[in-house]
C-alpha cells in the first residue's frame, strides 16, 4: 500500500518573531521576564519596580516602533528539501462574505463616512485610551481580531466610528462572544488600531490576526509503542473522540480507513494542495494496517486550518469551537506560534470543559522563544526525542515543555503514500494516542487525572526532575494507566 519512503521535513506551527516589537533568545530568562519585556516595550513600563525588570548587559529591548509591524510577504514556507518549485500560498480567511459597515448613532463619535459603495475613511479625531501596541510575531498587516459585547448592530458602529470593516463575524463558544475580523482599509498600523478601540468599552479582547506555520524537521520503523512502554497488540482509543487541527488529510490513504469520524474545513476560500502533515498526524495518533497508530479505534475529528504550511488566528479560533462542539476528549495542535489572549481564552475554556489540549513544544531550537499554544496553562506541552531517547536537537526548550515522547525519523502515513517523519509535530500526536488509550481504558477519567498521572510516571530524563529539555521526561503509558487517583 505505502508508496516509497520519502524524506520529509516535519511540522509543528511556528511563528517568527516581528521586528516591531523587541525581542530577546536569552535561555536565561524566565516567562515572566519575557513578559515583562513584551510590557516595557508595549506600554513604556518599567517591570524593574515590580521585580519583574530584566537586568542590563545587552538584553534590555529597545523601545518599540509601531510603525515598523512586519508586512508579511506572501506566505510561503519550505517545509521540504531543495523543492523544485516554490508555491504561493495566498493568507487564508474564512469563507465570510463581509458586511459593509453601516452609520454610526446620533450619539457615536463624528466620523467621515464614504458614499454608498465606496471606501471607508477612517476618523482623524479617534484619542487612543492606551499607547501603540507593539505586536509579536507575523500578522496579517491589514486586519485585527476582536471580541465585542453586543450584538451586530453594536458591530457595525463600531466599525463605522474606527473606520473599519467588517470581513468576518461570529458567535464564539470557547471566547463566549462575537468574534469579529475587522479590515483596516486606510493602512494604519495594527497596533495603532488596537489602542484605538480600547476606547470602546464594547470591545472586549483586542488582538492582531496572528499567522501560525507548520514545522517540519525530518527514518523508518515506527519505534514509538516500545519507547513509551505501550503493547501494540492491545493498543485500543476505541471510541475514543479525538479533535485535531492541522492541515487537509489524504482520507484515501488506507491508514486512515475507517479512522475519520467527520472532516470541518475552517478556511474554504483556499484550495487544499498539501495533505502529508495532517495525514501523517492522524495516522500516528489511530492509523490502521501496516502503519498502525497508538490508538487504534480512535475516533478523529479533523479541522483542516493550514495551507501553505500556515494559518491565522482567526482560521484556528474557528476550528478550536468546532472540534469543542463535536465531545472530543482530546485535541492535538501540532502547531506554534506568539502569545495571544484569544487563543489563551480558548485553550482555557476548553480546559474547563475537560478535553485535554496536547500541543508540540515547537522545532525552533534551544534559544526560540516560548512556543504557544504549548506554553499556555493546562496545554501539555510536547517535545521529541529519538529511538535512544535523545533530545531533538531542534526542539524548543523551556519551563513550559511538559513531557517527551518519540517523533524523529519515524514512519508514517502521508499523502503521497508514506513518509519518514520528525518534528515535536508527531511526537504531540504519539502523546494524544497515548491518551486516547488512558480513556479507553477508564472513560471517567478527567482531564487533571491525565496530566497529573503523566508527569508522575513519566521515565526521567536530563537533570533530575523537571527540566526545560525533556519537562517531566519520556512518558511511560503503562505506569500512567496504572497511576491512582
Amino acid at each position: 500500500m505505502a508508496a516509497k519512503a520519502v524524506i520529509r521535513l516535519t511540522a509543528v506551527m511556528t511563528i517568527f518573531a516581528a521586528s516591531a516589537m523587541a525581542q530577546t533568545n536569552d535561555p536565561n530568562l524566565t516567562q515572566a521576564e519575557i513578559d515583562c519585556l513584551n510590557r516595557a516595550s508595549a506600554a513604556g513600563a518599567d517591570c524593574a519596580k515590580d521585580g519583574g525588570g530584566v537586568k542590563d548587559g545587552g538584553k534590555t529591548p529597545a523601545k518599540a516602533s509601531t510603525a515598523s509591524a512586519v508586512v508579511l510577504p506572501a506566505l510561503i514556507v519550505d517545509l521540504f528539501p531543495n523543492p523544485a518549485v516554490v508555491a504561493e500560498a495566498p493568507i487564508p480567511n474564512p469563507g465570510n462574505t463581509a458586511a459593509p459597515p453601516s452609520a454610526p448613532p446620533a450619539d457615536a463619535p463624528a466620523v467621515q463616512v464614504a458614499a454608498p459603495g465606496g471606501p471607508v475613511v477612517a476618523p482623524t479625531d479617534l484619542v487612543a485610551t492606551e499607547p501603540p501596541r507593539a505586536v509579536i510575531g507575523d500578522f496579517v498587516p491589514d486586519e485585527v481580531l476582536v471580541t465585542i459585547n453586543g450584538d451586530a448592530g453594536a458591530v457595525q458602529q463600531i466599525a463605522a466610528s474606527f473606520g473599519l470593516e467588517i470581513r468576518s463575524q461570529r458567535q464564539s463558544r470557547l471566547l463566549g462572544n462575537t468574534l469579529v475580523r475587522f479590515g483596516i482599509p486606510d493602512g494604519r498600523p495594527v497596533g495603532v488600531v488596537l489602542a484605538q478601540l480600547a476606547a470602546d468599552g464594547r470591545t472586549l479582547r483586542r488582538e492582531a490576526n496572528h499567522v501560525y506555520s507548520l514545522q517540519q524537521a525530518a527514518s523508518i520503523v515506527n519505534y514509538a509503542f516500545e519507547r513509551i512502554a505501550l503493547d501494540a497488540n492491545e493498543a485500543s482509543g476505541d471510541n475514543v473522540r479525538v479533535g485535531v487541527i492541522d492541515t487537509g488529510i489524504d482520507d484515501s490513504n488506507p491508514a486512515l480507513f475507517g479512522v475519520i469520524a467527520e472532516q470541518f474545513d475552517a478556511m474554504p476560500d483556499v484550495p487544499i494542495k498539501a495533505r502529508d502533515h495532517g495525514t501523517s498526524v492522524d495516522g500516528l495518533i489511530a492509523g490502521t494496517g501496516a502503519f498502525k497508530g497508538m490508538a487504534p479505534g480512535a475516533r478523529i475529528y479533523h479541522a483542516r486550518a493550514f495551507e501553505g504550511g500556515k494559518s491565522t488566528m482567526d482560521v484556528i479560533l474557528s476550528a478550536l469551537d468546532w472540534a469543542a462542539d463535536q465531545d472530543v476528549r482530546i485535541i492535538n495542535m501540532s502547531f506554534v506560534g506568539p502569545k495571544n489572549d484569544l487563543l489563551g481564552i480558548a485553550c482555557r475554556n476548553a480546559r474547563a470543559l475537560g478535553i485535554v489540549l496536547v500541543a508540540a513544544a515547537g522545532n525552533n531550537g534551544p534559544r526560540a522563544p516560548y512556543g504557544y499554544p504549548a506554553a499556555f496553562d493546562g496545554v501539555i506541552a510536547v517535545t521529541a526525542t529519538d529511538a535512544k531517547d535523545g533530545l531533538m536537537p531542534q526542539a524548543n526548550r523551556g519551563a513550559y515543555v511538559f513531557i517527551s515522547a518519540p517523533g524523529v525519523e519515524m514512519g508514517a502515513p502521508s499523502g503521497a503514500g508514506s513518509d519518514v517523519v520528525t518534528g515535536t509535530s508527531f511526537a504531540a500526536a504519539i502523546v494524544t494516542g497515548a491518551v486516547a488509550n488512558l480513556f479507553h481504558a477508564a472513560p471517567d477519567r478527567s482531564a487533571d487525572w491525565v496530566e497529573k498521572a503523566l508527569a508522575a510516571t513519566a521515565r526521567d530524563l536530563g537533570p533530575k526532575g523537571r527540566d526545560n529539555d525533556f519537562g517531566f521526561g519520556l512518558l511511560d503509558t503503562r505506569a500512567a494507566e496504572a497511576a491512582k487517583e
